[in-house]
């Protein structure tokens, strides 16, 4: 499965905001844009300096929300054409299918430090849902589903630094969690002022309506 393989400190250069890519650290530790707030690149600070178009403003809002989630580009567009047939606003739509991702609901829960952790677990099948194993991090969980760490997993290093260090982190209010029986329940389906990941959607949606 390809997958990005770069610094991820470039992605946040390039979107010019913090996109927490490396988990807790980003919030313990200095960001790389905070010392070199322009994109990366031999030409990087002279961008900086020129007026940003229409097109430019939405493409990278939808890159922004893209690389938050950790998702490709063909995948990502499967993603808005599912919200597109739904009913309702499309933007919410597409932010509730990449919130209801196993992988992002497993660091929601505090699993895991990171998204990108959070898929490499899920992908070597250390959870289970509805006591079932699934290894799919794009596996849509819906209301009621419950989220554990499988028994033979709940020792594992990453996934217990991960629980020790998530006190801090705000869980939303559509999810619940049993902390030391290491399981989570999908009690309703996000709504957007549920969601806090700061984008806006509606960019997205003029980006791919053109």
């Amino acid at each position: 499965m390809a997958r990005y393989r770069g610094a991820v400190c470039r992605l946040c250069r390039r979107e010019g905001v913090r996109l927490h890519l490396k988990g807790e650290r980003c919030f313990s530790g200095k960001c790389a844009i905070e010392k070199r707030p322009y994109p990366p690149g031999e030409h990087g600070q002279k961008r900086t300096r020129r007026r940003i178009s229409d097109y430019g403003i939405q493409l990278r809002e939808k890159q922004k929300l893209r690389r938050i989630y950790g998702i490709l580009e063909r995948q990502f567009r499967r993603y808005f054409a599912q919200a597109t047939r739904r009913s309702g606003v499309t933007g919410e739509a597409l932010l509730q299918f990449l919130e209801r991702r196993l992988d992002n609901v497993v660091w929601r829960l505090g699993f895991a430090s990171s998204r990108a952790l959070a898929r490499e677990l899920v992908n070597h099948g250390h959870f289970a849902v509805n006591d079932r194993p699934v290894n799919i991090p794009s596996y849509q969980v819906r209301q009621g589903d419950t989220v554990a760490v499988t028994g033979s997993s709940r020792s594992l290093p990453p996934i217990v630094a991960s629980v020790a260090t998530a006190g801090g982190r705000r869980l939303p209010p559509w999810l619940e969690i049993e902390g030391d029986a290491m399981r989570g329940t999908v009690l309703s389906l996000p709504a957007r002022d549920e969601i806090d990941t700061q984008i806006q959607e509606e960019l997205v949606v003029e980006f791919y309506s053109r």
